[in-house]
């Protein structure tokens, strides 16, 4: 299993980002991708997930309404839209595959993750 994200970087408040999650190894329809964040001296946090198999899309309550995740069956990757950012969005976004096929947010739930991909909001 391969996991790999990109399209981080440094963005005013305000602003947008979208971050990629390009994946192979597994039968990507089956099971869920989430996405985490751990910002410095924090632990990390789920911020979405979508299950590939149900269509089904959870999201933490600090990204309600201005993060969106969404999928690309054809290419194997996951999108997480990020809109109206503020620094305290500021951290290290990772990309996971979950073992199971349902919405889940509990890290414990996933098993293969990427390296991440820094995002950094300035005020």
């Amino acid at each position: 299993v391969r996991i790999v994200e990109s399209g981080g970087g440094v963005v005013q408040a305000g602003g947008s980002l979208r971050l990629s999650c390009a994946t192979s190894g597994f039968t990507f329809g089956d099971y869920t991708i989430g996405w985490f964040r751990q910002a410095p001296g924090k632990e990390r946090e789920a911020v979405s997930c979508l299950s590939n198999r149900d269509g089904i899309r959870y999201y933490a309550d600090s990204v309600k309404g201005r993060f969106t995740t969404s999928s690309d069956n054809a290419k194997n990757t996951v999108y997480l839209q990020m809109n109206s950012l503020k620094p305290d969005d500021t951290a290290i976004y990772y990309c996971a595959e979950s073992r199971f096929g349902y919405p889940d947010l509990d890290p414990g739930s996933y098993t293969y993750w990427g390296q991440g991909t820094q995002v950094t909001v300035s005020s």
